[in-house]
């Protein structure tokens, strides 16, 4: 009798390897309709990005889309008509992680500030976010970031607080990791240059490292997630195949384990392009036209 150890080949992802591509789109569509915990959003146009305002009517379009497949929705600003995203996420009965974006810009950074405080104190924030990669990006000082952080604090007591950063970011920097009531940790085996094949097993380290960095506090996997086009990191390969792969292994994981979990992203944001290459505009699991990508 031959054995198949058919456990391992789940936890490396080979598994889904030997599936063809209308099993794993069959699959895909099971796990969408079942329901994921949370995913990124952003509402922007094909032609629109970061700057750009927002409208009411484009949010509740793209809100009305993903709202039958997601608990949660992750929000990473509050100007430029973000704002407005919690309060309608609410009223479409959906949890929301609220994001003030940091930067280099303080008048910036306060009016993000106000805004987040505001929006909690409405009651339309259940997690709140201060800041997105501020350190990975040298925008801000751990210092300065840290002032952020307990100022929120101070203003919303009762509601989870934290700060959105790459898992080792909580590692390499302690007092992030004791200033955050939760730790939001962004994991991407792509970007690390890791194979579709060892991808669960990577991610399963880096949130583990992330729990060790909290020292008993929950922690929150904001981002993860597979571009289905683009140029290869090392052995990351964007393909059809790997995105959908990534993403079964990834919900199947998350639930068994009951571990928090925001997927990235919603749609295709063409804008990215600019800061991450070719790759940066093929994150979505829905396309620049609303399209669900990987459904059978």
């Amino acid at each position: 009798m031959s054995f198949r150890n058919d456990n391992l080949l789940s936890l490396t992802g080979l598994g889904m390897k030997t599936k063809s591509e209308s099993d794993l789109r069959s699959i895909f569509t099971e796990l969408l309709n079942k329901g994921m915990h949370g995913i990124c959003f952003s509402p922007y146009l094909e032609y629109q990005k970061p700057g750009s305002l927002l409208t009411e009517e484009q949010i509740r379009v793209k809100i009305e889309l993903i709202k039958p497949y997601t608990k949660w929705i992750r929000t990473f600003s509050c100007t430029e008509g973000n704002e407005m995203i919690p309060r309608i996420a609410k009223e479409y009965g959906l949890k929301t992680m609220v994001g003030a974006w940091l930067g280099e810009n303080l008048a910036i950074n306060e009016e993000e500030i106000a805004n987040v405080i505001q929006i909690a104190k409405d009651g339309c924030a259940d997690l709140v976010a201060v800041g997105n990669e501020v350190l990975y990006r040298e925008d801000l000082s751990e210092e300065e970031l840290l002032r952020y952080i307990m100022q929120v604090k101070s203003e919303l007591p009762g509601i989870p607080i934290g700060y959105v950063d790459a898992y080792y970011e909580f590692c390499n920097r302690p007092a992030i990791a004791r200033a955050c009531d939760v730790i939001f940790a962004n994991c991407y085996p792509f970007w690390e240059g890791c194979s579709i094949d060892y991808s669960l097993l990577y991610i399963k380290d880096m949130y583990h490292r992330a729990l060790k960095a909290g020292n008993g506090k929950k922690v929150i996997i904001t981002e993860t997630g597979w571009p289905n086009r683009g140029t290869s990191i090392v052995d990351a390969e964007p393909s059809f195949d790997h995105a959908i792969r990534y993403f079964n292994n990834i919900q199947n994981w998350s639930k068994e384990e009951n571990i928090d979990l925001f997927y990235f992203s919603a749609f295709d944001e063409l804008w990215k392009t600019n800061d991450e290459g070719d790759v940066g505009a093929y994150w979505g699991l829905w396309d620049k036209n609303g399209k669900l990508k990987y459904s059978k």
